[in-house]
C-alpha cells in the first residue's frame, strides 16, 4: 500500500531539528522529500556527537544520533545557495514541489530570489513553510534561537523542576528539546492544511511558523491557570497544579508514578493500598479537596507505598485500573512489552553501518502503510539521482561538482 502522501513532493531547505523533524513526518507518510545540504559539510546535527553512527568495521560514520533522529526517509542533495548555479537548481525543484520548508534567517532567501514571493510564480500551486525562532515579523525576528533559550523564554522552565525551597529546586528544561519537536509538529500540521485547502483552490500559500509562538501556544491548562486566576504558575516539581494525587512516590526499591485522574480512581487506589476509609475524609473525598489538602496527602502515601516494592504495587495498581507505572530507563522502554508488541524499534537498511536503528513513528493507518524503507542518508547521496530526474546530463553535473556548486 502506498503511503498516504505518495502523490506529494517536498523540498527540505532546513536544518537542525523543527524542519527536519517536519521533513521526516512527512517522508513517513509517503512524500518524497529532498534535503537540500551544504556541500560538504551538511546539516550541522550531523556532527553534533558523539555518539556517532558506526560502520560495518566498527569505525565512526559522520553521521551523529541526533541528525540520525531526524531525517529518515529523505534524499539528500548537495547544493551551494551563494552560487547562481545553486539558486537555478533550488528554482527547478520548487517549480515542480508540492511543499517547501526553510529555516534561513528573516530575508535570506529573498536575497537569492528563492523567497515565496519569487517560487509563486513559477509554481503557483506550492506551499511555502518559513520555520525561525520569532517568526517572520516583530522587534525580535532577526535574531537566531534555539530550543533550550524559547523553553526559558516562552515559561515552560518557569513552571519545570523542583520547587525552589526543596533540595534541587530551581528552573529545569525538558529532557528532550521539546520546543523544537512541538514546531516541528505544528509545521506538519500547518502543511498539511495548506495542502487540503489547494485541493479546493488550486493555490499555494505561505505559513509563518515561530519557535516562541509555538511554546506560547503550548503552555496550555498552565498558561489558562494564570489567565483565569491571575496567580503566577510555580515550580511544583512533579505535582500535578490541578490534579491529585499525581506525583512521583518512593517505594522500597525505587519510585513509582502515580496518576489518578478522578474520584473513581481515588477510590480503587485506596482500596489498593489498605486505606479505604480516606474517600469518606471530607479533606480526600474530591479532587479539589484533594488539591487543596496534597501537602497533607501526599506524605501520607508515601508512608504507605514505602512498605513495597514497585513492580509490586505496579502490578497490584494495574490490576485495579489504576493508572501508574515505574520510572523507565531509556533501555528500559525499548524492554517495555507494549513498546515491543507495537514494533516502535525499527531496523533500516544503511549503505555504511548495515542497519541502523529506528524509532517507528506513532502514526497507523489501517489503509495506507507508512514508509520505512530509506535510511537517514548520507552527505550529498542522492545529488547525481535527483539531478538527473531534473534532466541535467552527466557532464553538467561533474561540471558543477568540479566548481564546487553541489
Amino acid at each position: 500500500m502506498a503511503g498516504p502522501l505518495s502523490h506529494i513532493k517536498v523540498l527540505d531547505l532546513s536544518r537542525i531539528l523543527a524542519g527536519p523533524w517536519s521533513g521526516q513526518i512527512l517522508a513517513d507518510l509517503g512524500a518524497d522529500v529532498i534535503k537540500v545540504e551544504r556541500p560538504r559539510v551538511g546539516d550541522d546535527t550531523r556532527s553534533w556527537g558523539p555518539p556517532f553512527l558506526r560502520d560495518a568495521e566498527g569505525n565512526e560514520t559522520r553521521e551523529a544520533g541526533y541528525y540520525l533522529a531526524c531525517n529518515r526517509g529523505k534524499r539528500s542533495i548537495t547544493v551551494d545557495l551563494n552560487t547562481a548555479e545553486g539558486q537555478r537548481i533550488i528554482r527547478d525543484l520548487a517549480a515542480r514541489s508540492d511543499i517547501l520548508l526553510e529555516n534561513y534567517k528573516v530575508g535570506t532567501l529573498a536575497k537569492f530570489g528563492l523567497d515565496y514571493a519569487s517560487l509563486k510564480q513559477i509554481n503557483p500551486g506550492l506551499i511555502y513553510c518559513s520555520v525561525t525562532g520569532f517568526g517572520q515579523t516583530g522587534p525580535k525576528a532577526d535574531n537566531a534561537a534555539y530550543d533550550f533559550m524559547i523553553q526559558a523564554m516562552g515559561g515552560l522552565m518557569s513552571v519545570t523542576g523542583e520547587r525552589d525551597d526543596l533540595p534541587g529546586g530551581g528552573p529545569q528544561k525538558v529532557g528532550v528539546p521539546i520546543v523544537d519537536l512541538m514546531t516541528g509538529m505544528y509545521t506538519s500540521v500547518s502543511v498539511l492544511a495548506a495542502l487540503a485547502r489547494r485541493a479546493e483552490t488550486g493555490l499555494g500559500d505561505y505559513i509563518d511558523i515561530g519557535m516562541l509562538d509555538v511554546m506560547v501556544g503550548s503552555v496550555a491548562n498552565q498558561g489558562m491557570n494564570y489567565l483565569i486566576s491571575g496567580k503566577t504558575p510555580q515550580r511544583a516539581g512533579n505535582k500535578h497544579p490541578n490534579i491529585q494525587p499525581q506525583d512521583v512516590f518512593a517505594c522500597a526499591d525505587g519510585y513509582i508514578v502515580l496518576v489518578v485522574g478522578n474520584d473513581g480512581q481515588f477510590a480503587k487506589f485506596c482500596q489498593v493500598i489498605g486505606q479505604a476509609g480516606w474517600p469518606a475524609d471530607e479533606r480526600f473525598a474530591t479532587n479539589g479537596n484533594r488539591v487543596r489538602n496534597k501537602d497533607v496527602l501526599l506524605p501520607m502515601i508515601t508512608d504507605v507505598l514505602k512498605t513495597r516494592g514497585m513492580q509490586e504495587w505496579a502490578a497490584l495498581l494495574d490490576a485495579a485500573g489504576v493508572p501508574c507505572s515505574p520510572i523507565n530507563t531509556i533501555p528500559q522502554v525499548f524492554e517495555d512489552e507494549q513498546v515491543k508488541h507495537r514494533e516502535m524499534l525499527i531496523q533500516i537498511p544503511h549503505p555504511t553501518a548495515g542497519s541502523v536503528p529506528q524509532i517507528r513513528s506513532p502514526m497507523r493507518f489501517a489503509d495506507a502503510a507508512l514508509r520505512f524503507d530509506k535510511a537517514p542518508p548520507l552527505l550529498g547521496q542522492h545529488t547525481d539521482e535527483v539531478l538527473t530526474e531534473l534532466g541535467f546530463d552527466a557532464a553538467q553535473i561533474a561540471a558543477w561538482n568540479d566548481a564546487g556548486v553541489i
